[in-house]
Formats: structure tokens, sequence, C-alpha cells
């Protein structure tokens, strides 16, 4: 574990503005194009507020209430969303985003600039193992574009969809039945996790070989 964060941290600061970039625009596709993707395909949306209610989030952390249901609330809690207006004041379609979505938001987009900065740092000491630089950074870009379309932002609420949750690739479809809409809510929270373990996996193999690199240099010139 330490050869693998000294590894990371290498790299990281070899390249923090792309580090910092990557992390920010992965983060920014997640927030926002599920909206845009129904805004194109179904409607554009007409409102988008932050939760009034968190105005209330002070008091509510120092009332008598038990700590386990202070938890289980802010683990759920609608931080904030988007909707469009539909026929007869009903939503066509609403996409919120909760304090589970944020932080898996930043879960993925940490994993992905990540790798990004690895992939870098290995390309400039000319040590990607056989693994292509250019291979490195397609994998890493198709990986985080599917995280975004189907599965990093899958158990988001979806309003006007006939389901509380589905994937971003089952936003735009209206009309399926209760079955297809189950099994693409329950795939998506799957795949969700086989991703991030993925990411996990392949970062931190791409930190201990940066941190072992690292650590013979270091060797070498004492």
């Amino acid at each position: 574990m330490t050869t693998t964060l000294r590894g990371l941290g290498a790299a990281v600061r070899a390249h923090p503005g792309a580090t910092v970039g990557v992390l920010v625009g992965v983060f920014a596709l997640h927030v926002f194009l599920p909206p845009l993707l129904l805004a194109v395909t179904r409607k554009p949306w007409t409102y988008f507020t932050f939760n009034p209610w968190l105005r209330q989030l002070p008091r509510y952390l120092t009332s008598s209430a038990p700590l386990d249901q202070k938890l289980d609330f802010l683990s759920r809690v609608a931080v904030f969303w988007f909707s469009a207006d539909g026929p007869y004041g009903f939503p066509e379609w609403g996409f919120a985003v909760d304090t589970m979505d944020l932080a898996r938001f930043l879960a993925m987009s940490l994993l992905v600039a990540a790798y990004f900065a690895l992939v870098l740092y290995r390309r400039d000491q000319g040590r990607l193992g056989g693994w292509r630089a250019s291979t490195s950074r397609a994998g890493g870009i198709v990986g985080a574009v599917a995280g975004v379309l189907g599965l990093s932002t899958g158990p988001c609420s979806v309003v006007g969809c006939g389901a509380p949750v589905l994937p971003v690739v089952g936003l735009v479809f209206a009309g399926l039945s209760s079955g297809t809409l189950a099994a693409l809510s329950g795939a998506s929270r799957i795949l969700s996790a086989v991703v991030l373990l993925a990411l996990t996996l392949v970062v931190t193999w791409l930190g201990w070989q940066a941190g072992s690199s690292s650590a013979e240099r270091e060797r070498a010139v004492r």
C-alpha cells in the first residue's frame, strides 16, 4: 500500500493540472450529462434547484434524533434535481442526485483522474509495461463515459420513467415494462460496483508499478 501511494503521489505531482482537469471533467459529466441527454431525447428541463431543506441541515444534525437515523437520512437525502414540466401538471422527467450519488460520482472521478495521472507518468518514464499509451488513454475515456452513461449514475432517482432508479442509458425510454425497468436498475447497480472495483484494482496496480520504479531510482541515486 505504501508503494502504491508513493507512486500515485509521484504521478499526481508530475501532472497536477491534467489530474485536476480530468477529475473536474468527469465529475461534471456525471452531474450534467444525464439531464442533457434527457433534454435532447425527451424534453428540455424547465426547473433546477438545490434541496431547500438543506438550510435546515445544521439544526437537524444538532437535534436529539438518534445517530443511526441521522446517518440513514443523510445517505439518501436529495441534494439537487432537474425536472421538465409535462402535461396535466405531472413532470415529463426528473433527475435527482442524493448524497450517495455524489459520493459515487466523486469516487469515480478520483479513480479516473488517478488512472490518467498514472498512465501519463508511466508514459513519461517510457515504462507502460507493453500497454500502449494510446490504448490506455482510450480505455480510460471509454471507461469514464461508460460509467457516466450506464453505470455509476444508475442509482440516481428518475421521475416520469416508470421506476425510481434507472441507468442513464435507460432514461430516454418511456413505456417499458416494469420487469425491464427493474432489470435495468438491478444491472446498473451491479455493473457500477464492478466498474468501481475494476478501476480500483487497475489504479492500485499502476500505482504500485510507479512506486516501485520511484524506489528503484532512489536506490540507484544513493
